[in-house]
């Protein structure tokens, strides 16, 4: 019997967890480090423990204080939400061996799928089909080079122990193999602690399709259908639903099946969902999809199958762990409507997706619209130490047209400043013709990325908020009055009609009323205004940029750290010449690599850092000059 629940993890999925444990009625724990002191997680549950400094691997991934603390508050039962020590098995081993409860499947079926190459093999011999590739246990350059080449380009590589496309790479032809390779296991060393790669035949036009499973003690196991996860950049989920786009029934039987059939294959227990690729280039067909990985555990985007299936996968968990049987069979599970969610990430997609920190002053999500899961609010901080993902939008309608016409407004409505969000680019995906006709695969985003990524002008209404915001004085006089406005004043002059703002060095006309308003309007202390409109975070100027005489405000070829990082390559030496974009370093943030690009053509002038270094935001890493 469980009576009190510590969940080994942070931010929105802790407090997801929390939600369905108080609701059963039971007690919950919360654990957290330093930089996580005020989150809404730790307030959230009944008793929290502090485990360590910020950073995670001397706090969420040390397992040994985790269980100290369940021990030590009287919990019961740990939950491992997702990521973290969520699919470690040695983790799970020590809580059992504690004696606790474990909520999520059994350590052996951990690690039957923790490893890609064995996994693979394991189910290729449970006749689960499997997509052609690489799983050698020779890992040197020149074998994986070779094997590449006989696999043909392109071709992809990824870590053994990877997931949330960390450690992965697709290669298109063989010169740019070695790099890639080089990249790839760095990056899957620093987040997995193991280097070791496969390589697989890279599908042309993929579909990510993943089946959600849950097993139970008494070895059912069910699934409950499935999800299109397609819209991804740098492999990691953007936007996903349920059901998938275009699945015909024996498309979908085909799917689940070997989804359950894979499960089975482990003894699994629990909540697992079971990744499979898809070749899209002739629709979906039930031949055409191979296994590619499971995770043994919940998945971020687990809500969107709760929507369609009216079930609380989370309160399944807890059932499951203490022993009970599954609440439905098979045939009790049925499919309602369609649902989609995307990822509210603190990024800048006009800045190639940087992470961005800071304070979170102004945090507004469209609650009454969509569900929202956030593990963050108004006034708390985005630090550089976890993942950017700083909340989960999920919208249901009984048609899928529905559900991402409601999901964009949802996107429309985010107000966040001065951390800045892909809410915008969200918005831009959900409204482009080829999403809305379900003709998507993993490259969408990439093959249109200049124009999803890319910040629009601000619309004549956000422009005429922000004149409004700038005129109107504290008494709320309107510019309409003839007493307002005085700029430019002259006895019997026509009433002013716009003001010249500025974003950057681009200046618009916004006009002095309208009776249309995007949403809130702030006014910072430097004069300037902020505007939200279509997801987008505008801060206008009434007054011109300073142009930097010096350098012609093209800057001063200085590279400088957008965030906190570890530099983990350098491409150049001083005295070399690059053009605009190279990239010049590789810093390693957030749980992912950033290349940062030269500003300009021109020559390294010098380099300040060295490989292994630590950095803050701001400091210089490299400098360029005009040649």
């Amino acid at each position: 019997m469980i009576t009190s629940i510590l969940v080994a993890n942070r931010g929105e999925i802790a407090c997801r967890v929390f939600r369905t444990a108080q609701a059963m009625g039971l007690a919950t724990v919360a654990v957290y480090s330093e930089a996580d002191a005020d989150a809404p997680h730790v307030r959230m549950a009944d008793q929290a423990v502090l485990i360590g400094p910020a950073a995670a691997r001397e706090s969420y991934l040390v397992g040994d204080r985790i269980i100290d603390a369940a021990l030590a508050t009287g919990a019961d039962a740990i939950h491992p939400g997702y990521g973290f020590l969520s699919e470690n098995a040695e983790f799970a081993e020590a809580v059992v061996a504690a004696g606790l409860t474990w909520i999520g499947p059994p350590p052996a079926a951990i690690r039957a799928m923790g490893l890609k190459d064995a996994a693979k093999l394991l189910m290729a011999n449970a006749g689960v089909p499997v997509t052609p590739g690489y799983l050698g246990e020779d890992q040197t350059p020149a074998r994986l080079q070779a094997e590449a080449d006989k696999i043909g380009y392109p071709v992809l590589i990824k870590a053994v122990a990877g997931g949330g496309g960390k450690g992965m790479r697709k290669v298109d032809h063989a010169e740019a193999f070695a790099a890639a390779l080089t990249s790839c296991q760095r990056e899957a060393a620093a987040s997995f602690g193991d280097d070791r790669v496969l390589l697989e035949t890279y599908v042309t036009r993929p579909r990510h399709i993943e089946v959600q499973v849950f097993g139970d003690s008494q070895g059912q196991v069910v699934h409950l259908y499935e999800r299109d996860c397609s819209l991804q950049r740098r492999h990691q989920k953007v936007i996903e639903e349920a059901p998938a786009p275009g699945m015909s029934d024996a498309a979908r039987a085909a799917v689940t099946s070997a989804a359950v059939k894979a499960a089975q294959a482990v003894g699994y227990v629990g909540a697992g969902t079971v990744e499979f690729i898809a070749d899209a280039s002739d629709g979906l067909k039930p031949d055409r999809i191979w296994f590619m990985e499971m995770n043994t555990r919940l998945q971020v985007e687990h809500p969107v199958t709760e929507a369609v299936t009216g079930v609380d996968l989370v309160e399944w968990q807890i059932r499951v762990a203490a022993g009970e049987p599954l609440p439905l069979a098979q045939e009790d599970i049925v499919l309602t409507g369609h649902a989609m969610e995307a990822r509210l990430y603190a990024e800048n997609p006009a800045g190639g997706f940087l992470p961005s920190i800071g304070l979170l002053e102004h945090f507004k999500l469209p609650e009454d619209l969509v569900r929202v899961d956030t593990g963050v609010e108004e006034g708390g901080e985005v630090s550089p130490f976890y993942d950017p993902m700083i909340a989960k939008l999920i919208a249901h309608a009984p048609t899928r047209e529905g559900a991402s016409d409601l999901l964009a407004q949802a996107c429309s409505e985010v107000e966040v400043w001065p951390v800045k969000t892909n809410a915008g680019f969200l918005a831009r995906c959900l409204d482009h013709p080829d999403f809305i006709e379900g003709d998507v695969d993993t490259g969408f985003i990439e093959a249109r990325l200049d124009a999803l990524a890319a910040q629009p002008a601000p619309s004549d209404v956000a422009l005429a908020s922000a004149a409004m915001a700038l005129t109107v004085d504290e008494e709320g006089v309107a510019p309409t009055d003839p007493w307002a406005g005085l700029t430019g004043f002259r006895l019997n002059a026509p009433p002013l009609a716009s003001m010249r703002l500025y974003l950057g060095d681009q200046g618009f006309d916004a006009p002095l009323y309208s009776d249309d308003v995007p949403g809130d309007v702030l006014l910072t202390e430097d004069g300037e205004v902020v505007v939200f409109d279509a997801g987008e975070t505008f801060t206008l100027t009434p007054r011109p940029p300073v142009k930097d005489a010096a350098h012609g405000g093209g800057g001063d070829g200085a590279v400088r750290a957008p965030m906190p990082g570890k530099v983990v390559a350098i491409a150049v030496s001083v005295g070399d010449t690059v053009v605009r974009g190279q990239a010049l370093l590789t810093l390693e943030a957030m749980k992912m690599e950033h290349a940062l690009g030269a500003p300009f053509d021109g020559e390294v002038e010098s380099l300040s850092v060295s490989v292994g270094d630590q950095v803050s935001e701001g400091v210089t890493l490299a400098k360029l000059v005009t040649t």
